[in-house]
């Protein structure tokens, strides 16, 4: 059972608003599934299969790893509350930033082969999650199309992710396309998507972009000098999302 705000509390952490445990006939607010689920009819009396399969697990503090390189791979975690980043490290002790994931999002698929987490995962900060034990979620997915579906797509998602750091963009438009893309991932779970917390530090963004962190601060300080972004402390607005995306693009903003 997930801790109640009395086990935050003692912990001295701070009750996360995203997430919330729905009730009986309606998903919490963070479901992973919910979309997939709903858009065929399936309700959740109709998932209580689906949900005898969830444990909820946490909070982690920030720092916490939720699971390490090497574990043997028996659950994907969708996110409840917080926000997760996947990296790895070289022979030489260099970590590598793979991702970061928000509330609603899964982590842990690209561990379904070799069946070992490939990767760390590490609370940004106070985190909560829903564990699938994977064996016997893809049993149910073979009876319940809407969910093998959905599985399906969430590893295309996964394998897509990387196409930005592949292609030649430059800081500018690296650096526009991934606010844009925390913005509209935040907007598709119901929040905004112009004003969100960057609970991730410079040196995580520079190192997912393969960027230097004098570059990444250097161009966040351009943005705001164009009226593009408004960033205080973790607290990041998209003034104007339009000429983000332009920029994107890679098309000139005056």
């Amino acid at each position: 059972m997930l801790p109640g705000k009395s086990t935050e509390c003692s912990l001295g952490l701070q009750p996360n608003p995203i997430a919330d445990d729905g009730d009986e006939f309606h998903f919490c607010s963070t479901c992973a599934f919910s979309d997939a689920c709903l858009s065929v009819g399936y309700g959740k009396p109709e998932l209580s299969a689906l949900h005898c399969l969830v444990e909820h697990v946490g909070p982690y503090r920030a720092g916490a790893h939720v699971f390490r390189t090497g574990d043997a791979f028996r659950a994907i975690y969708a996110v409840r509350a917080g926000t997760v980043k996947t990296c790895v490290v070289d022979k030489d002790g260099r970590e590598q930033v793979l991702g970061f994931y928000l509330p609603g999002e899964v982590i842990g698929l690209n561990a379904i082969y070799p069946d070992r987490f490939p990767c760390d995962a590490i609370a940004l900060e106070a985190a909560q999650f829903c564990r699938f034990s994977f064996p016997a979620m893809s049993a149910l997915a073979t009876r319940m199309p809407a969910l093998q579906q959905h599985l399906f797509r969430l590893l295309s998602k996964e394998l897509g992710t990387a196409s930005l750091l592949a292609a030649d963009h430059s800081a500018d438009e690296r650096m526009a396309a991934f606010l844009l893309d925390l913005g509209d991932r935040y907007e598709a779970r119901g929040f905004s998507g112009t004003h969100f917390r960057l609970s991730m530090a410079r040196g995580d963004i520079a190192n997912y972009l393969r960027l230097a962190a004098e570059t990444v601060s250097r161009v966040l300080g351009r943005f705001r000098s164009q009226g593009l972004v408004e960033i205080v402390g973790r607290s990041a607005t998209l003034s104007d999302r339009d000429a983000l995306r332009r920029l994107a693009r890679g098309e000139h903003v005056n």
